[in-house]
């Protein structure tokens, strides 16, 4: 801001440096409140109580930011000592004599004391017990309890994470995807004296599809938890490298740990991005990336070939992928991965609510309210509800609970996420869908009558 000093400019670019430094806000909320900016000044408390919401000083500061009357006694322990400034003898009042002795009367005698309004005290530990036996699900009906923990991680190279306990069944609704999986990938690997009989190899691949933020990489984590199967993800960060020769290195290590430690899941998130279109490419270097993709899913470079290995990948853009790459025999096989549906979106919003203080939350209104969310956007919706309960909180100093009102007005501020990819996806599946890629895209926007 032009009008700011140069030390409230230093502070603020402190804070942006080190947003968890408390004592670091709250100097910086201090020096705002001094220059008259009570609405920074709340701001900055509030964030600070997010990092530490036992600080008794973020309280007392948002309460002096807000006009708060202070309470009638304050524990000394409890204040910031401010820099002792020296009386000037030319400014100061005289101090009246005592008759009696003629000696200056002490300046903080009772008669001069402004009169102390009891003012009782907002006692926010009480409220905090309070609160503390109402934490988690409040909600109309009966709440489900369902933790999986996966699986430690091993601490080999490319960090191949060991058979976690994630299963389908850990996956709220999206009966239609787990049926999917279900007849296309698990089953054939879950019988091989079938898979031996029809001459099906223990390989295969898999691209999953859809709007971000819709849980690609938990259902490919579940897979491999149906598979019990070890877990490798790759990103683009864990491949790329500035030397020439490196990159492509770098996948023929990462496919060949996969081998070592067989069966194991080689998850390729961001696709688009690993398996760009070659012919949009003009970098050498990335289209090397992709010819060394092609020949590990081959599994040239292996005489046992990539057996025991399963491959899925991730995109949101899967007509930016390499066609090659979805020739059959590599990613032949294609999921489109929906926002979750009613069941999914309670199962979601439970797990996201189950440990804030709330109180009889209707699901079933919030469910109806969010159709078309991503799994992200409804993390968000609740994250909203729960900063507009705590501002009102601090600012009204009473703890109150979120409500289905929060929730529902959240969910009215947020616009689903997956409405830009719908409208991009639809062009691709009318005007571009050769060989039938994209018809279960089609289908599904013409049931939602999107077309």
């Amino acid at each position: 801001m032009a009008d700011e000093s140069p030390l409230i400019r230093s502070l603020r670019a402190a804070v942006a440096a080190a947003p968890g430094d408390v004592p670091l806000r709250l100097h910086f909320a201090e020096l705002l409140l001094s220059e008259g900016r009570h609405d920074e000044a709340v701001a900055e408390a509030a964030v600070a109580l997010q990092h530490a919401p036992g600080d008794a000083d973020a309280r007392a500061l948002m309460m002096r930011a807000m006009g708060v009357p202070p309470v009638a006694a304050p524990a000394p322990a409890t204040e910031r000592p401010g820099p002792a400034v020296p009386a000037d003898p030319a400014t100061e009042p005289p101090v009246p004599a005592d008759p009696a002795t003629d000696a200056p009367a002490p300046a903080d005698t009772p008669a001069e004391q402004p009169p102390v309004a009891d003012v009782p005290a907002f006692d926010w530990g009480a409220a905090e017990q309070q609160v503390q036996d109402l934490v988690g699900p409040r909600f109309l009906e009966d709440p489900q309890a369902a933790d999986g923990e996966g699986g430690a991680g091993d601490a080999a190279a490319w960090d191949v994470d060991a058979p976690g306990a994630v299963r389908l069944a850990d996956v709220g609704g999206m009966e239609e995807v787990k049926d999917r999986l279900e007849a296309a990938f698990l089953a054939p690997m879950r019988n091989p004296e079938l898979r031996r009989l029809y001459g099906k190899s223990l390989r295969g691949g898999l691209l999953l599809y859809g709007p971000p933020g819709c849980g690609k990489t938990f259902i490919a984590r579940a897979v491999a938890g149906e598979l019990g199967a070890n877990f490798l993800t790759v990103s683009l960060s864990d491949v790329l490298d500035m030397w020439i020769g490196a990159s492509e290195k770098n996948i023929h290590d990462i496919f060949e740990t996969a081998r070592r430690q067989a069966p194991c899941v080689v998850f390729l998130d961001e696709l688009d991005a690993l398996g760009a279109k070659r012919s949009r490419t003009h970098h050498s270097g990335l289209r090397n990336v992709v010819n060394q993709l092609l020949t590990e899913l081959d599994g040239i470079a292996s005489g046992a070939g990539n057996e025991g290995v399963f491959v899925l990948a991730a995109t949101n853009v899967p007509w930016d992928v390499d066609i090659a790459l979805r020739r059959p025999g590599r990613l032949d096989r294609t999921l489109l991965v929906l926002p979750p549906d009613a069941t999914a979106r309670e199962a979601i919003l439970r797990y996201h609510l189950r440990e804030r203080p709330i109180e009889a939350v209707d699901l079933g209104k919030l469910v109806k309210a969010t159709e078309d969310f991503s799994g992200a956007d409804l993390a968000h919706v609740c994250e909203t509800a729960a900063e507009a309960a705590l501002l009102d909180s601090a600012r009204s100093g009473r703890v109150r609970l979120i409500t289905t009102k929060d929730l529902l007005g959240a969910a009215k501020q947020i616009k689903p996420s997956t409405e830009p990819w719908f409208a991009a996806a639809r062009n691709v599946a009318m005007f571009a869908n050769e060989g039938g890629l994209y018809d279960d895209l089609l289908a599904h926007l013409k049931r939602k009558r999107k077309l």
